[in-house]
């Protein structure tokens, strides 16, 4: 079993307004993941005291880290990163499409390696946050569905399509992915309740979602709403259980 743990951290800003890197990396430590998908990611930013949340978070779980700026203001950058102990490459990181018409939207982007979840088998994970704006939503979910992401040669199977998509399951956006892989939501052998991540002190929507391939079966899906988990970022973590199958 693999276990992977995808988290809008939101700066490390919690409930109660105060930025806490260590708080966020006790929430995660606690779900004991193998590879861990981080959203809204500061690195050497003015406004959260010029730590490089990415490093930080990385040393305090002792793992590797993979970091992709969506939004760079000179040296300050802010983005979402990969993190994990097992062996990792780097197949891709790179901008997704924005809406012209509205140019002044948070540039977005997503991040792709592959993991050696087991001797010789690699696992793929992208992950991504999309926008805000549906129409931003679309045409960002068009890129990742298309030649450059999950249609590009460099695709192999098994791969996990993950982050925070700002989408509900009535959007035109996860259309167009579910389209394209399963999600995992649905294919959780209990289902007994949806599994909601945002808000984090009363979670009701089911934004963040895992998407994923061909030869994974997916064992359990969970979001812990501890007092911790529920203070530490304005998303709950989203653990996923799964195995991979031939």
């Amino acid at each position: 079993m693999t276990r992977l743990l995808s988290y809008n951290v939101h700066r490390c800003l919690g409930g109660d307004r105060r930025i806490d890197v260590g708080r966020v990396a006790e929430v995660i430590a606690a779900a004991t993941p193998d590879i861990v998908v981080l959203q809204e990611v500061d690195v050497g930013r003015a406004r959260s005291g010029g730590v490089d949340q990415a490093h930080r978070l990385a040393e305090r779980l002792r793992m590797a880290f993979r970091f992709n700026a969506a939004l760079k203001v000179e040296e300050e950058l802010y983005g979402d990163a990969i993190l994990t102990a097992l062996p990792e490459r780097l197949i891709k990181a790179a901008p997704l499409p924005g809406y012209a018409r509205i140019p002044r939207l948070e540039p977005r982007g997503a991040l792709w390696v592959a993991i050696e979840v087991a001797p010789g088998v690699e696992l793929q994970v992208i992950n991504t946050h999309l926008g805000l704006v549906p129409r931003e939503q679309q045409l960002q979910a068009q890129a990742l569905a298309g030649p450059h992401w999950l249609g590009s040669p460099e695709r192999r199977d098994p791969l996990i399509l993950v982050g925070d998509f700002n989408a509900t399951s009535a959007t035109v956006a996860y259309r167009i992915l579910a389209a394209a892989l399963g999600d995992a939501h649905a294919m959780r052998p209990s289902r007994a309740a949806r599994v909601a991540t945002f808000p984090s002190n009363m979670a009701i929507l089911r934004i963040d979602h895992v998407f994923v391939s061909a030869g994974i079966r997916v064992l359990a899906m969970t979001a812990p709403t501890d007092p911790k988990a529920r203070l530490a970022s304005d998303h709950l973590p989203l653990i996923v259980d799964f195995e991979l199958v031939a």
